[in-house]
């Protein structure tokens, strides 16, 4: 995961007054709620036009096989969700523009800008799109940043709380700083897209509530609550701005699959994986199980294996 933007057109209006964009009402944006199981019923495809959004935890880095046709630079794999919700729904057309790294900014400007820019993930969106997924704003929050500094602070005092007195609750004013750039992710959609169902996918769980497993995941034993209740508290923020703007909240935070249970019982690694996949990002399990969960939401039974 990394960085982030927010609202409706946000690439022609500078970044400074785009955060300060009021988000459009939930009565405006046209965003369906899900009418998928009518559709399965009669056999015919729920969903013809499915677009993912999203960042790291929306791409699965590392998971094998890479996604034909894409960016390495987004390390997006052929086997995350998205890809295992647009095989089992049989849509007609899937464009994954998920990207490894990617924040709310992303969304509406070109993501690593060089020679060759990765598009703006919005350009994926038409009028004809019927199903989106988004995935995004752990990289806004700072999750990376977040774990690295604890990671080092746990070291001098494993058994405290150095990261928890680092950051006091400074972290819980970020994610409600990030209230009105998520709503404006749905706004945004919506305007792009009416006539689509909308699924908010929350992030899977890192941490336990307590305790953790230093120094394999290096957090000190009295920050692992904090930061297991700041995911949580960023995905309730995600949740309600998603159904503020008619969206499907997607729940993935289960308890007792987080890095510190063992390989074959995580969904998401440590900082050494034992799955393939990238560091503190979902495996395969992990990415399997947020599809059965999207499906879920969407009403649609996931094959059985």
């Amino acid at each position: 995961m990394s960085r982030t933007d927010l609202a409706p057109h946000a690439r022609s209006v500078p970044r400074t007054v785009r955060r300060s964009l009021v988000p459009l009402a939930a009565a405006a944006l046209g965003l369906s709620l899900v009418s998928a199981p009518a559709a399965a019923e009669t056999g015919e495809a729920a969903f013809e036009h499915y677009v993912a959004l999203g960042d790291s935890f929306t791409a699965g880095p590392l998971i094998p096989p890479t996604a034909p046709g894409s960016d390495p630079r987004c390390l997006r794999s052929g086997a995350n969700y998205p890809h295992l919700v647009a095989d089992a729904l049989g849509v007609a057309e899937f464009t994954d523009a998920s990207c490894s790294g990617a924040v709310i900014a992303d969304l509406s400007e070109p993501q690593h800008e060089d020679l060759t820019d990765v598009p703006p993930q919005y350009d994926a969106l038409t009028p004809e799109t019927d199903l989106v997924s988004v995935g995004i704003s752990g990289n806004d929050l700072g999750f990376s940043e977040i774990f690295v500094r604890c990671a080092k602070l746990s070291l001098r005092n494993p058994l405290g709380s150095p990261c928890a007195n680092h950051y006091g609750d400074t972290l819980d004013g970020r994610v409600e700083e990030l209230r009105d750039d998520v709503a404006g992710v749905y706004a945004e959609v919506g305007e792009r897209s009416p006539d689509a169902t909308v699924l908010a996918v929350g992030y899977l769980q890192i941490l336990p509530e307590s305790g953790g497993c230093w120094p394999t995941m290096p957090v000190a034993r009295g920050d692992v609550a904090y930061l297991d209740a700041l995911q949580t508290s960023l995905n309730t923020m995600i949740a309600e701005e998603a159904g503020a703007a008619g969206a499907v909240y997607i729940d993935v935070l289960e308890r007792g699959h987080d890095v510190c249970e063992p390989a074959g019982d995580r969904w998401v690694e440590g900082v050494v994986p034992e799955n393939t996949a990238f560091p503190v990002h979902p495996n395969e399990a992990g990415m399997a199980v947020t599809a059965d969960r999207v499906l879920a939401g969407l009403g649609v039974a996931p094959a059985e294996v």
